[in-house]
């Protein structure tokens, strides 16, 4: 059985996300969606409203495969979190070039440390690399429209949250 781990903030999980996690499945039989935790940062979504977005759109995205996807949290290297899962594969998305120059240094380094973890890089589709979470987050605070960059119920929590 191949498990693969996908981290990042997911506040909130976005389209782009969303195909990176797409691919995923495609690699492995489980996905663990790795949410980094940190105590300095303030995150507009709590961890468990992170975790029942992902979980509700994994359910409405992927139908019966979303179940292959489970949600945890990390707050110290990926790599001990990865091992903690038994994960052999590490997802990174790309959207660029600049993603790339990054996350070569990155696979590099967890290479070096963890060199049983394989580092897998899946190009963002087109249509939705533009997308960032920091974006939205910005977009929907000013009251426009996000619905071209996150599912329906995404779109409806960032409405409500900045309602409050």
């Amino acid at each position: 059985m191949t498990i693969a781990i996908y981290a990042g903030s997911f506040d909130p999980i976005t389209n782009g996300h969303i195909d990176v996690l797409q691919g995923s499945l495609r690699l492995a039989d489980t996905v663990f969606v790795a949410i980094g935790v940190h105590p300095g940062k303030a995150p507009l979504f709590s961890f468990e409203e992170r975790v029942e977005l992902i979980e509700r759109v994994a359910d409405e995205v992927f139908g019966n495969d979303g179940k292959r996807i489970k949600v945890i949290s990390f707050d110290g290297l990926l790599i001990d979190a990865a091992r903690e899962v038994e994960a052999s594969l590490m997802v990174r998305g790309l959207r660029d070039g600049t993603d790339l120059d990054y996350e070569m240094q990155m696979a590099g380094m967890n290479g070096k440390m963890a060199p049983e973890l394989q580092t897998v890089f899946l190009p963002a589709d087109p249509a939705v690399r533009t997308i960032t979470a920091t974006l939205v987050r910005q977009i929907a605070a000013m009251g426009g429209d996000v619905r071209h960059f996150v599912p329906a119920l995404v779109a409806d929590a960032l409405k409500t949250k900045f309602k409050s």
